[in-house]
């Protein structure tokens, strides 16, 4: 059976950057189930599983707009240290979420100095080529329960 529109689709993959430093694996884990045509895995994986059988490796390159979207510099913010209330001031790397106009933002403070803590809203892996290395281990027909509620 293929990969196709509501069909499961179980697979192993490790995703790396283009120069080839792993990025996150299933290997060594659980694979990834999920329904083919739910939007639920980034467009340049789905579009590369279309019409694959169980069984089958491969590798593709997954360009960011196919990927986690292109990087926005108006996501980057340096914001002075008093936006920010509370007793200590957030490290770097550590994730806060951040209330913007359109809702709230999951962000990265990426630098920090004496008046100002700079944070990152961009995915991390927005505006990166990515490679997959994929193997297709399975592909059933979903159940009614699985379309109608998702996995």
């Amino acid at each position: 059976m293929e990969i196709a529109h509501r069909r499961v689709a179980t697979v192993h993959f490790t995703l790396s950057d283009a120069a080839g430093q792993a990025i996150t694996s299933t290997r060594g884990h659980d694979p990834l189930v999920y329904m083919h045509g739910s939007g639920t895995i980034i467009q340049g994986l789905e579009q590369a599983l279309d019409g694959r059988s169980p069984g089958e490796t491969f590798t593709v390159e997954i360009a960011p707009e196919q990927g986690f979207g292109p990087r926005h510099d108006s996501l980057v913010q340096r914001l002075p240290r008093s936006t920010f209330t509370g007793s200590s001031v957030p490290a770097v790397g550590e994730k806060l979420r951040a209330q913007t106009e359109r809702g709230p933002l999951d962000v990265v403070v990426t630098a920090l100095d004496a008046d100002s803590i700079t944070v990152d809203g961009n995915n991390p892996l927005a505006g990166r080529t990515l490679r997959a290395d994929v193997e297709v281990v399975d592909v059933r027909v979903a159940t009614p329960q699985e379309i109608q509620f998702g996995l």
